[in-house]
């Protein structure tokens, strides 16, 4: 899977009693202890829905998930910083530890709710309940984690919203007002999308994981001069072959000067 090395503000993980988000009661009940966390939880992309810490329940930005590798390696992101961390399984309970995480600030995703969860994940042994689709981890003074079964995005067809922009192993945010997409139509062979200001289409082949871009097409709309810029870097990947990861719902493009685009499975 694609990791962000960045070098925006870092975020210190420091225990909090509550975090920022919708203060509302949480309610539980429905949830079934699966017959082993292991078997139960692993090998699935789980999306964070909330986390709640003494009984206040605090709702997940989009993007916060978490995989659990077989082999006892999680990765996942906490709504901006993606993490990756080790975890054993015992006795229906997950135990997480040695995480590391990037350092990029988010504007929509308030510092404290990543803190809280990643707090909350790493507070010892978690208890597994599972029932159909839903998986809670709740911890040894009852906060818990909730979370929801997600199925993997197809590249075609599916509305990829960009999120951020680099080089290498850096990458950045995109400014304030940016919510540039791309979607691939198999049928047509073609992508279009929006680059931040402007409308775009081009023919698309995808082969032997890259795809070929073809001479974008655009509306001559002008916008502030940092969509402008967005919209230049987004341009860059035209008129030529880029890779492409495909990681569940997290598609990278990466063009032949080593620069790259990550973006999310809209909804």
């Amino acid at each position: 899977m694609y990791r962000q090395r960045l070098t925006l503000t870092a975020l210190t993980l420091i225990p909090l009693a509550v975090a920022c988000g919708n203060e509302t009661a949480d309610e539980t009940g429905g949830s079934s202890v699966g017959s082993g966390a292991q078997a139960d939880v692993t090998g699935a992309h789980w999306i964070i829905d909330s986390v709640t810490v003494d009984g206040t329940s605090h709702a997940a930005p989009d993007g916060a998930n978490v995989e659990f590798g077989e082999d006892g390696k999680v990765q996942g992101n906490y709504g901006c910083n993606h993490f990756s961390a080790t975890a054993t399984f015992k006795d229906g309970r997950i135990d997480v530890g040695d995480t590391s995480m990037t350092e990029m600030a988010c504007e929509k995703v308030p510092a404290e709710f990543e803190q809280t969860l990643a707090r909350t994940l790493a507070d010892g042994a978690l208890t597994t309940a599972v029932k159909d689709d839903r998986l809670t981890l709740t911890t040894g003074t009852g906060d818990r984690v909730n979370l929801t079964k997600e199925q993997a995005a197809p590249l075609y067809g599916t509305k990829w919203n960009v999120t951020a922009l680099g080089a290498g192993e850096v990458s950045h945010s995109l400014p304030e007002g940016a919510a540039p997409y791309l979607v691939l139509d198999k049928a047509k062979g073609t992508v279009g999308g929006h680059l931040g200001c402007n409308d775009v289409s081009a023919k698309a082949t995808v082969s032997d994981g890259h795809i070929t871009l073809g001479t974008p097409k655009t509306t001559r709309m002008m916008c502030d001069s940092s969509l402008m810029e967005t919209e230049k870097t987004l341009l860059g990947l035209f008129d030529g072959k880029v890779d492409y990861e495909l990681d569940h719902r997290d598609l990278t493009l990466t063009s032949t000067n080593g620069e790259n685009v990550t973006a999310v499975a809209g909804k």
